[in-house]
């Protein structure tokens, strides 16, 4: 059984979004399945934006985003779920991650000036809501701000990304049941 730490990114925590839903149902799947599960809901923590470089590098961050980086330490696997904004993560969870995804806490620089993740051993899925079709996001637009978190994010500290979980069509008429579905099971398999 493993570790793992579900990340709600949507910035409203209203329980009616579907990146709630979707949250709520990996957890309900790997709960069943006998898997240890923490819960983060990103729009229910209070976190100042960082305005320098020093702050970023140099200063210890604040006790709630303290806490979170305990969760991630204790997960083997964490499951990241948020809305498709702008072609990327909405502001206040990319804010989020750099509070959380400080230098000090994700790597450490080598000699030759790269970096060398601290994180490795974690591994994360991705699952992603938006409005426009998700082959579209992907053909069209080549999934540009999703690619640039899992690569420039989670990879420069070690996590090695299993899996992501595009949906499109979100909105107005959507059915939601298959997803629903989809991700329960994602949950039971721990995945």
């Amino acid at each position: 059984m493993a570790r793992i730490l579900i990340i709600n990114g949507h910035p409203d925590p209203s329980a009616e979004r579907l990146v709630a839903a979707l949250a709520g149902a990996y957890a309900s799947g790997a709960r069943e399945a006998g898997h240890e599960v923490r819960e983060i809901t990103l729009g229910e923590l209070d976190f100042p934006v960082l305005r320098s470089a020093e702050a970023f590098n140099d200063q210890p961050p604040p006790p709630v985003i303290a806490a979170v980086q305990r969760d991630i330490k204790w997960a083997q696997h964490m499951v990241v779920v948020f809305p498709l904004w702008l072609g990327g993560l909405p502001a206040m969870t990319k804010g989020f991650f750099e509070q959380a995804f400080r230098p000090q806490f994700t790597m450490r620089w080598r000699k030759n000036q790269f970096p060398q993740g601290l994180l490795g051993g974690l591994t994360c899925r991705l699952v992603v809501t938006m409005g426009m079709p998700a082959l579209a996001f992907q053909m069209l637009f080549g999934a540009h701000g999703v690619k640039s978190f899992q690569r420039s994010v989670l990879g420069l500290a070690g996590i090695k990304t299993t899996g992501r979980t595009l949906i499109g069509g979100a909105g107005e008429g959507f059915e939601a049941e298959p997803w629903l579905r989809r991700l329960h099971a994602l949950g039971r398999a721990g995945r």
